[in-house]
């Protein structure tokens, strides 16, 4: 069954999220970034930050539990048992920083057949406490059309 086209151009509720120090600090050695700026406040301050920076995909942390209620959502129709992932960016307006608190809305960016696959592209844009823009995410994720298994 195809996606709802429908989708297009909505968006949801705001969500927001506090970024914490030690988040952070998971995160970033979770990945490998050793960068001190994103362990050290001293060293984060050093460099001429607030507090200590987030490794740029640390957005996922928060923007994909705000894009999973629209995924989620039965009259989306994605079957997420067949989802690949597409494709991932990330367009950094400013770093994110620990003490951060920021607010995330989803939109339905474009919905298409590829291949006889459902595609949809989410955008999630971030801002902070005073509304402005932090960062703008992009996820395209693939349905892949049913075969006839038995």
């Amino acid at each position: 069954m195809p996606l709802d086209a429908s989708f297009v151009g909505r968006t949801w509720p705001a969500e927001n999220y506090e970024v914490a120090l030690e988040k952070i600090r998971e995160f970033a050695t979770a990945v490998g970034a050793d960068d001190p700026v994103h362990h050290d406040r001293d060293a984060a301050r050093a460099a001429g930050h607030p507090d200590v920076v987030a490794p740029t995909t640390f957005a996922v942390v928060f923007t994909w539990p705000a894009t999973k209620r629209v995924v989620d959502d039965p009259a989306l129709g994605l079957d997420f048992s067949r989802v690949i992932h597409r494709d991932q960016a990330v367009e950094l307006h400013r770093p994110l920083h620990a003490g951060d608190v920021v607010t995330t809305v989803v939109a339905v960016d474009d919905i298409r057949e590829l291949a006889g696959n459902d595609v949809v592209t989410f955008r999630c844009d971030v801002t902070d406490a005073d509304g402005e823009a932090v960062l703008t995410t992009t996820a395209t994720l693939v349905g892949r059309a049913g075969g006839d298994e038995a």
